[in-house]
């Protein structure tokens, strides 16, 4: 069986330092911010050359928060991408804010910055760009709009830890960059975590208070808060895989290329990386009409694949049921019924993706 990512292949790759970063933890017991928080704060906001990051207990609590340390609101609207995991946009629903959905541009699966425009309104607060799979957001557009219409960036880089755009990391380029960690991720832990960067000391000072019950000192509340602490055994965990971080990703970046020289399908598209950009391949998402047939003989063969995303976001009940029918998405529509991810892991060797790739060649 192939997986579409082995966390105990890593684990053994890794298992000496994080056994010894687990027992440290164990040993001072300072679980609650304690001092690998602190230092993974330190790191990442190095990493990213920002000032502040700001670690939180999920991915979509840095989405949440960032919203809030921006001033996010009932009333407000928040354009983002149709062609996501469901929390980029309900963190907006959960503040009585209204998502907006714009199509994608099916080259990347990444919000068309061309379409945003039109759905600019006097109510409009932010944008939420999602750089997903791992290939970045064309930001520069995005940007320029924020700039025009004064609107608040966030960054949902969830999938893309380490990705660059024009020579930026991702999250360094809005108001905030949100990250998750969890276990699937680039950059993951053996839980749920986040982080929030920023080059604002305004809002990293509100993401404190938000994500400790509202106080920077204890039993003294400023604001409506939440319980939402990046955990100190998941932070010590991650900062060991941040040492690799980067070698990583470069590892899915060839695997990438064993795919493209390996599948040799004229009926399917693989992902593209566009002059600019680093993509870090979370996923290695391909697009097949003849999808279900490539699945059925991966399945076959003992191999894993996965559907990102079968229902887009302005089509899930949740969000019609709430604010009735939204316009159609013709890109997002026919990505939706063509897209299929293949195993993707930096220990994923070259053998195994020989073998998926003469399957999918072979499907028929």
């Amino acid at each position: 069986m192939i997986p579409m990512v082995d966390l105990q292949r890593q684990y053994k790759l890794l298992r000496p330092e994080i056994d010894e970063a687990i027992q440290n933890v164990l040993s001072h017991t300072q679980f609650i911010l304690g001092p690998n928080v602190a230092e993974l704060e330190k790191e990442i906001a190095a990493y990213h050359t920002v000032p502040y990051a700001i670690g939180v207990a999920s991915g979509t609590d840095a989405l949440l928060l960032a919203l809030r340390a921006c001033g996010v609101g009932p009333g407000d609207e928040i354009i983002t991408t149709a062609f996501t995991f469901i929390a980029t946009a309900d963190v907006i629903s959960l503040l009585q804010a209204k998502p907006v959905f714009v199509d994608i541009v099916p080259d990347t699966f990444n919000i068309d910055p061309g379409e945003m425009e039109k759905k600019i309104t006097g109510k409009t607060k932010a944008i939420i760009p999602v750089h997903l799979f791992g290939h970045p957001a064309d930001m520069k557009p995005i940007m320029d709009l924020a700039r025009k219409y004064g609107l608040r960036i966030i960054e949902d880089c969830a999938q893309a830890f380490g990705s660059t755009y024009q020579g930026k990391k991702v999250g360094s380029i809005g108001d905030c960059g949100c990250f998750s960690f969890f276990p699937s991720k680039n950059l993951a832990g053996y839980g749920d975590g986040g982080m929030v960067i920023t080059r604002s000391e305004e809002l990293a000072g509100n993401l404190r208070l938000l994500r400790n019950h509202g106080s920077a000192i204890k039993y003294h509340h400023k604001v409506l808060g939440y319980n939402s602490r990046l955990d100190e055994l998941q932070a010590a965990i991650i900062r060991v895989k941040m040492k690799r971080i980067d070698s990583f990703n470069q590892q899915r970046r060839i695997n990438a290329d064993l795919y493209r020289t390996f599948i040799r399908r004229n009926d399917l598209v693989h992902p593209n990386e566009l002059p600019g950009c680093t993509h870090v391949y979370h996923q290695y998402t391909i697009r097949s009409r003849n999808r279900d047939r490539i699945i059925e003989s991966l399945n076959k063969n003992q191999i894993s694949s996965a559907i990102y995303y079968p229902i887009p976001l302005h089509k899930q009940e949740l969000f019609v049921s709430m604010y009735g029918d939204y316009d159609t998405l013709k890109d997002c529509e026919a990505c939706a019924i063509e897209v299929v991810s293949l195993p993707m892991f930096p220990e994923l060797t070259k053998e195994e993706i020989q073998h998926i790739s003469n399957v999918i060649n072979y499907a028929f």
